[in-house]
């Protein structure tokens, strides 16, 4: 049976054709070990993580009082920082990051680094489903879902927490992406899921996860130009 499979690259394309994107942003954080960086879509869409840097670009950003020796090296650059901003940020309304996620090697010894994240707000249903429950994806008659991402995992202390001992949600950094939702749900107008280790694998034994997913209703005479198929 064939199933239905998006690649980001084509999915991003998609959904830019159906619905421009809200808005733009680039966030600039600079280098400090108890520094936090926010992203925010509000009530308008999700993130979509467009390109980060962990390192130095110019000599004028995050500059302020700095001697010039730490601004010198100006191609200075972490490899991997955009995955690591798009594993965790992709597909939520809202994401705060800890800029030591990213902070785990030295790029440029000596130079004062910052952390610089461009993102883009598309309009998109999100859908939070709590481990052992059951996760319902719909789209008005006519419509069917495209899903742009979906993470299983524990991303912070509150979501599905009621009555669950801080053990089971003190691990925030517990968050797999999933292909899983996208190959049950896209093509579909309606779709479940069941959110469960055995369906998802675990990837923080002893952590409460939920399924976080983030998909968009099309009309499906657009699907043959877009979808690629799999076996």
């Amino acid at each position: 049976m064939l199933a239905f499979r998006l690649s980001t690259t084509l999915l991003l394309a998609t959904t830019c054709l159906l619905m421009k994107a809200v808005s733009t942003e680039r966030v600039i954080t600079c280098d400090d070990s108890h520094n936090v960086q926010r992203l925010s879509c509000a009530d308008i869409g999700v993130i979509s993580v467009q390109a980060a840097l962990y390192g130095r670009a110019d000599s004028e950003t995050c500059s302020d009082r700095r001697p010039q020796e730490q601004l010198a090296n100006i191609e200075c650059s972490q490899k991997g920082t955009v995955d690591v901003l798009k594993r965790r940020c992709d597909g939520k309304r809202e994401c705060v990051i800890n800029t030591n996620v990213v902070r785990t090697s030295d790029p440029c010894y000596g130079i004062y680094k910052y952390l610089e994240t461009n993102y883009t707000c598309f309009p998109a249903i999100q859908v939070v489903t709590c481990e052992h429950s059951v996760a319902h994806l719909y789209c008005d008659d006519g419509q069917v879902i495209f899903v742009y991402g979906a993470d299983y995992g524990r991303r912070d202390q509150t979501t599905c927490s009621y009555r669950r001992p801080v053990s089971q949600t003190e691990n925030v950094y517990c968050s797999d992406p999933t292909s899983k939702v996208a190959n049950s749900c896209n093509g579909k107008n309606s779709c479940t899921i069941r959110v469960s280790n055995s369906v998802f694998g675990d990837p923080c034994v002893g952590t409460h996860k939920y399924l976080e997913v983030a998909y968009v209703c099309i009309y499906p005479e657009v699907i043959p130009q877009q979808l690629v198929y799999t076996d």
